[in-house]
């Protein structure tokens, strides 16, 4: 009888439940976030919704491993501005990365919410620096000081220190702050020639601070106080002396001097031949061009590091022919080829080739693997300041959406970049 009934019919199965974006965990987003092309395509994603952005925002590995795997992204150019009032800047256009112009489109490269000058000075805005997104200027005719963001348009105004404590004709500024907040900066004034002087304004106490010159060990006797302009690392600021062979280090946290040696051949090298940056994991590195003639030329690159005796000193890491760099199509014998370098960005050296008086390129070469890459093609003008786009605040901080206040002499922004 059974059998003619047949088998009970199977139980239904409840449906199953629908997979949506937020059962894809941070670890696994963050994998997929890894194969974007770029920072701005980064941004662009991590702002299409609140689980992407909080994956993003909520390690500082994946920011670690992203940088390591993207070279630094440079969005153009800021030329040397002469008697203009602001520094013009030249963008890189990208048909192949929507997102890359995106960003430079929605940024303010005009420098719009810089004051302008209300004297009849010509003088304008005076480039001082580059870190973490922030341009340095400064205004000689208003004594003012200013770290503008194009990207975020935060923009910071300072007073000039007091006369007594800075009175150089060329004092250098350096914007100091942490990347996991933006908000609490210090801006840091170092004047070298005549009388050397180290002053400090923090956003704490809104006023210019005085510190004592301690450089350690001792500054040689009879040595001119001739330093090329600063380069900032992993809390140091590094001033490579004009005609001796070393480099003057200031530690940003404890505002203490040393001195660090260079090799013998590098106390005359020109500015442009030399620069120091880190490699992609961090170690304090320099390049040097012992000749820019790119017939005989070599770009020497050297690390600081310990040897087998555990002493300490710049090791050779590799060389590289300048003849590599050059293209073959573009040179003549009536004019030499040269290299110069222009910027040492975490592993990557950007060089301006030039061919003949007038027309010049830039390129990265990648320090790891030697890969080279044709930034500007004939558009290139040195000497320049590239400028590249560092990790956006709103990737970082946990804040809401910002708006814009004014408190006294400074206009803050934390707002996201463009793309």
């Amino acid at each position: 009888m059974a059998s003619d009934l047949g088998q009970p019919p199977p139980a239904k199965r409840p449906p199953t439940a629908p997979t949506t974006i937020t059962a894809i965990g941070d670890d696994l987003l963050c994998e997929i976030f890894l194969l974007l092309p770029s920072l701005p395509s980064l941004v662009r994603a991590a702002l299409a919704c609140r689980t992407f952005l909080h994956a993003v925002r909520s390690s500082p590995a994946f920011r670690r491993r992203f940088r390591a795997l993207h070279p630094p992204q440079i969005l153009g150019f800021f030329c040397d501005p002469g008697r203009e009032a602001v520094p013009p800047f030249v963008p890189l256009r990208s048909r192949s990365d929507p997102d890359l112009t995106a960003a430079v489109r929605g940024a303010d490269f005009l420098l719009t919410r810089i004051p302008e000058d209300s004297g009849d000075s010509t003088l304008g805005w005076e480039l001082q620096s580059f870190h973490g997104g922030y341009v340095v200027l400064v205004n000689n005719a208003t004594d003012q000081i200013a770290a503008y963001n194009p990207l975020t348009q935060a923009l910071h105004l300072f007073p000039h220190p007091p006369e007594d404590i800075i009175f150089s004709i060329s004092p250098e500024f350096h914007i100091l702050f942490s990347e996991e907040d933006q908000s609490v900066f210090r801006m840091v004034c170092v004047q070298h020639q005549d009388t050397p002087s180290l002053a400090v304004f923090s956003t704490a106490t809104s006023e210019w601070q005085v510190f004592p010159w301690v450089e350690t060990p001792p500054h040689p006797e009879g040595d001119v106080r001739l330093f090329y302009p600063g380069t900032q690392l992993n809390g140091f600021v590094y001033w490579k002396h004009a005609s001796q062979a070393y480099v003057l280090a200031l530690n940003t946290v404890t505002m203490q001097f040393s001195r660090l040696s260079l090799p013998h051949f590098l106390a005359e090298i020109e500015d442009m031949l030399f620069r120091l940056g880190q490699t992609k994991d961090g170690k304090l590195c320099m390049v040097g061009v012992d000749d820019s003639d790119a017939k005989i030329g070599t770009l020497v690159v050297r690390v600081w590091g310990a040897d087998d005796d555990g002493v300490e000193k710049w090791m050779l890491e590799d060389t590289f022919s300048l003849s590599t760099f050059i293209d073959v199509t573009k040179s003549s014998t009536e004019y030499d080829s040269t290299v110069q370098i222009e910027a040492f960005i975490d592993g990557f050296v950007y060089l301006c080739i030039k061919y003949g008086e007038h027309t010049e390129s830039l390129i990265s070469l990648c320090l790891e693997t030697g890969k080279l890459n044709k930034i500007f093609d004939d558009t290139y003008t040195s000497p320049a300041h590239p400028y590249f786009m560092s990790w956006p605040p709103s990737l970082v901080c946990n804040k809401e959406d910002s708006q814009t206040k004014i408190t006294g002499g400074s206009v803050e922004d934390a707002g996201s970049v463009g793309a």
